[in-house]
């Protein structure tokens, strides 16, 4: 219907009625989706600025926990005998002891049982009840007709969860059947069969051994070739013995001194903040400011972060905070370091620094730089944490100014049909007038030719 009155605005009247339709229509809504744009501009602005503030606080919180993760203070681990054993930082922890002398006088053997050679994996062995017992308990192997072969032995040791585990060796002699149980001498292994006639022979090809190791001349034994407990936060994978035979286990370069890491940590630090201050600066004197000028959310952060220097990271010692050991906070909120204050701190204990820094065990009061880090953004991050409201608010805003457009819109729609009517409605009036008109002007000229 519309589409019609739309096609007939215009005819006779002369007016380009389509076009007034189209200037009165921008008239009605120009103005309130140009301030829809403008708030729509400056709301998107400040959700990717302050997604970018949550993705530098993660970012620098993840860079401060890398280089705290204990490997810091060492380098990478070696060991001076590789073909003895290896050595690694254990995650989570920071290596102590070292370097430290290793002696590897006997590495972890599993116990390995092997059977007499038959034709084929699919050869029958006999219907027969296994029982294997170990420290785990005793555990019956059941042989019948649907098993009845190496292969379907395998298969039954492997589902038995008896911590012994089965495989087939094959070669131009035939297959035979390998048991194997895990390292140590805890995990040793005792099979008997019964139920069939003769028994399956079992040689044993290697006997349970525990690992032996010294370090700095202490002994100490183990079920397993991976040590963690000989050096603290250090994990040594033997690989074979030589007894007799010391070696070096050492961090491979110069570890990260303390000066070093207040350093980068102070710089990371000021890169953060300096972002943040620019994207909060007040615009003065007619200037724009930050797109996360007075948010709450981003005031929320700087406060946050402005309390690192006085957090208390330890409960022991004589440093328990930054401040402690002369890192500052300046009226822009980026740090400093007072140097002075620093060589005496490292002068009397640079030890307890790094134990400050970072915790051998973190607890609920030895938290560690990393630690005051975490808590910063678990804060902010939680349900109801700041930049988590702020970005909900952000996205509040946006979702109305979608729907204060669309009501816009249909408003503007509504209104254009109205018009349409309108303007269709004076357009017939027009014609009729018009009619009229030549009706009388005719009726006047027929008048005058007949006078």
């Amino acid at each position: 219907m519309f589409s019609n009155v739309a096609n007939s605005l215009g005819v006779g009247s002369g007016l380009n009625t389509a076009q007034l339709v189209t200037d009165l229509l921008a008239a009605s809504q120009g103005a309130k989706l140009s301030q829809l744009n403008q708030r729509s501009q400056l709301n998107s602005s400040r959700i990717s600025a302050m997604a970018a503030t949550q993705s530098a606080i993660t970012t620098f919180s993840a860079a401060v926990k890398e280089t705290l993760n204990g490997q810091g203070f060492v380098g990478d681990l070696v060991s001076g005998r590789q073909d003895l054993a290896i050595a690694s930082v254990l995650e989570g922890s920071r290596p102590e002891g070292l370097p430290a002398s290793v002696e590897v006088v006997q590495v972890a053997v599993a116990q390995r049982e092997i059977s007499d050679v038959f034709a084929t994996a699919s050869t029958a062995v006999g219907e027969r009840t296994l029982t294997i017992n170990n420290s785990g308990g005793s555990f019956d192997i059941v042989i019948d007709s649907s098993n009845n072969s190496l292969a379907g032995m395998r298969d039954a040791i492997n589902a038995s969860n008896s911590g012994v585990t089965a495989m087939i060796l094959t070669d131009k002699a035939g297959s035979r059947l390998v048991m194997e149980a895990q390292e140590g001498v805890d995990s040793a292994f005792t099979v008997t069969q019964s139920g069939a006639s003769p028994a399956m022979n079992l040689t044993n090809i290697a006997t349970a051994l525990d690992s032996i190791v010294k370090i700095d001349g202490i002994e100490l034994n183990n079920s397993s070739n991976t040590v963690t407990g000989a050096i603290p936060g250090v994990q040594i994978s033997l690989l074979a013995a030589q007894a007799g035979t010391t070696f070096t286990i050492n961090g491979a370069s110069e570890p990260l001194d303390v000066r070093g890491l207040v350093t980068e940590f102070v710089t990371a630090y000021n890169e953060l903040r300096k972002s943040l201050n620019e994207a909060t600066k007040p615009g003065l004197e007619g200037g724009s400011g930050g797109p996360l000028a007075g948010d709450r959310g981003a005031r929320e952060v700087i406060r946050k972060l402005s309390q690192m220097t006085s957090t208390q990271l330890t409960d022991v010692g004589d440093f328990k905070t930054l401040a402690d050991i002369g890192v500052r906070t300046e009226n822009d909120g980026t740090l400093s370091i007072d140097n002075t204050r620093l060589d005496a701190a490292l002068a009397l204990d640079s030890g307890a620094i790094k134990l400050m820094l970072e915790p051998a065990v973190t607890t609920e009061t030895q938290i560690g730089l990393s630690g005051a880090l975490d808590a910063i953004a678990t804060a902010l991050k939680s349900d109801s944490g700041a930049l988590t409201v702020a970005q909900q608010r952000l996205e509040t805003i946006r979702e109305s100014i979608a729907e204060a457009r669309e009501k816009i819109n249909e408003d503007g729609e509504k209104l254009r049909e109205q018009l349409q009517t309108t303007f269709a409605g004076l357009e017939r009036q027009l014609s009729i007038l018009r009619s009229t008109q030549s009706y009388v002007e005719q009726q006047f000229a027929s008048f005058n030719d007949n006078n």
